[in-house]
C-alpha cells in the first residue's frame, strides 16, 4: 500500500475518533474527549499496521487492553461518590480502538457505520434511559413474541409450496411476516421513545413506518375535535404515507431487487410529488396551536396476533392472485388489487413481487398491480378523514393523495417510455 492510501486510511480513523470523541466532549465528568478518542482511533489502525509488519497480530489486543485499562484506572482514582463510573467512555474507547484496526483489515464501510451507531447510542443516552418507563409490559411481551418469530418459528418453517396452486410457501412467507413486522417495529419503537420531542415530521416518519392507516386516522381525529390542527394533521398525515414509498423501495430491494430499475420511475416520482405538495403546504400553514397536546393510537405492530393476521392475510391475498389469474387473467388480478390495497398494501405489494420473481407476473404488469393498490389504499383513507376529520384535513390530504397518484402516473409513463 503506497503512502497516500494510507494517509487515507489514517485520515478515515481520524475522522472516526473524532466523531465519537465529540459525543465525549460534551461530558464534563468524562475522563477521554475529542483528542483522546482521534488518538485512540489512529492507534488501533497504527497497531493493527505494526502488527502486520511484524507478523505479531496479537499486539492489537494488548494494546487495546492496555488503553481500555488506563481509561478505567483514571476512573477508578475519582473518590467522588457521586461520580460517573465511566463504564460507557471505557466500551466506547475500545470500541473506536477497535475500529480504527477494523479500518486497515479493508472493512472501512462496517468501521464507518458502527462509529455512526456508536455515536447514537452515546448521545440519545436519555431517551434510551427513559425507554424502559415508555414501553408498557405488552409491548415487552411482544418484542419476545418477535423475537420468537424470528429466531424459533421461522427457521423450522418448511421451505416448499403446500398448496394445489404452488403458491404458498411457509419458510417465504415467514420470512415475509418478519419483515414487515420489523420494519414496523422499528417505527413503533421511535414513536414510543422520542415521542414528538425531535419534531412532529419525525413523529409522521416513524407513525408511517409503525401504521399508514392508524396515523391517519389519529391525526384525522385531532383535527376533528381541534380545527385549527387541521393543517398540522395533513402534514403529518402526508409525511406518513410518503413512507409508503420508502417502505416498498426497501421490500423490492430485499425481496425482488431486478424489480428496483422497473419500480423506481413509480416510487420515486409519487415520493417527489407528494414531497413538493408537503413543502408548498408547510409554506402556506402555521405551526401547532401552543398546549395542543397530540397523542398516537397505535397499537405494537409486532405483537403475534397482528402478525399472524398479517400471515393470513398475505396467504389469502396470494392464493386469490394466483386463482384469479388463472381463471380471469391479467385485469381480474389488477381487480384484486384494487379491493386489497384499499385495507392492506403490504400483503398484494409482497404477492406481486414474489409472483414477479417466479415470472407468473411480468413487470410491467406488478408496476400496474402496486399503483393501483396503492391508490385504492389512498381512497380508503381519505374516506378515513372524511369520516373521522374535519373538511379541512380531509381537503389537504385529499390533494395531497392526488399528487402522489399523479407521481406515480408520471413515473409509469417515464417506464413506458425508456
Amino acid at each position: 500500500m503506497n503512502d497516500i492510501l494510507l494517509l487515507l486510511m489514517f485520515g478515515q480513523s481520524l475522522a472516526i475518533g473524532l466523531l465519537v470523541g465529540f459525543e465525549r466532549e460534551r461530558h464534563d465528568n468524562a475522563k477521554a474527549g475529542l483528542r483522546t478518542f482521534a488518538l485512540i482511533a489512529m492507534s488501533g489502525t497504527l497497531f493493527a499496521y505494526l502488527g502486520q509488519l511484524m507478523n505479531a497480530s496479537w499486539i492489537v489486543a494488548v494494546i487495546g487492553a492496555v488503553i481500555g485499562g488506563s481509561i478505567a484506572i483514571s476512573y477508578g482514582r475519582d473518590t467522588d461518590p457521586k461520580a460517573d463510573s465511566g463504564t460507557t467512555t471505557v466500551i466506547a474507547a475500545l470500541i473506536t480502538f477497535g475500529l480504527g484496526a477494523l479500518l486497515w483489515y479493508g472493512h472501512s464501510d462496517l468501521a464507518v457505520a458502527l462509529a455512526v451507531a456508536t455515536m447514537a447510542l452515546l448521545y440519545f443516552r436519555a431517551e434510551l434511559h427513559g425507554a424502559t418507563r415508555k414501553l408498557s409490559r405488552r409491548d415487552y411481551i411482544s418484542f419476545l413474541q418477535f423475537a420468537a418469530l424470528l429466531f424459533v418459528l421461522l427457521p423450522i418453517l418448511p421451505d416448499r409450496t403446500i398448496d394445489p396452486f404452488d403458491a404458498l410457501n411457509p419458510y417465504r412467507i415467514g420470512w415475509l411476516v418478519v419483515l414487515i413486522s420489523g420494519v414496523s417495529l422499528a417505527g413503533y419503537v421511535a414513536l414510543r421513545i422520542f415521542g414528538e420531542r425531535y419534531g412532529l415530521l419525525l413523529a409522521g416518519v416513524f407513525g408511517g413506518l409503525a401504521s399508514t392507516t392508524a396515523t391517519t386516522l389519529t391525526f384525522s381525529r385531532h383535527a376533528r375535535r381541534n380545527a385549527d390542527l387541521s393543517g398540522l394533521a395533513a402534514r403529518v398525515i402526508i409525511v406518513a404515507n410518503l413512507m409508503l414509498f420508502l417502505r416498498l423501495g426497501v421490500f423490492t430491494a430485499v425481496i425482488a431487487p431486478q424489480l428496483a430499475r422497473t419500480l423506481a420511475p413509480m416510487l420515486c416520482g409519487g415520493f417527489i410529488a407528494g414531497g413538493i405538495y408537503f413543502l408548498w403546504q408547510s409554506r402556506h400553514l402555521g405551526s401547532r396551536p401552543a398546549g395542543q397536546p397530540l397523542q398516537f393510537d397505535i397499537e405494537n405492530p409486532a405483537e403475534l396476533r397482528t402478525a399472524l393476521a398479517f400471515a393470513a392475510l398475505f396467504s389469502l391475498v396470494t392464493i386469490v392472485v394466483t386463482w384469479v389469474k388463472t381463471a380471469a387473467g391479467v385485469t381480474g388480478v389488477y381487480a384484486v388489487a384494487f379491493i386489497s390495497g384499499l385495507t392492506d398494501l403490504d400483503a398484494i405489494s409482497l404477492s406481486a413481487m414474489r409472483m414477479a420473481k417466479s415470472s407468473s407476473l411480468l413487470p410491467e404488469q406488478v408496476i400496474i398491480v402496486i399503483a393501483t393498490a396503492m391508490s385504492a389504499n389512498f381512497i380508503f383513507k381519505f374516506g378515513i378523514a372524511v369520516i373521522s376529520g374535519s373538511r379541512g384535513v380531509a381537503t389537504r390530504i385529499g390533494w395531497g393523495f392526488a399528487a402522489m397518484t399523479g407521481g406515480m402516473l408520471a413515473g409509469i409513463g417515464i417506464t413506458a417510455l425508456l
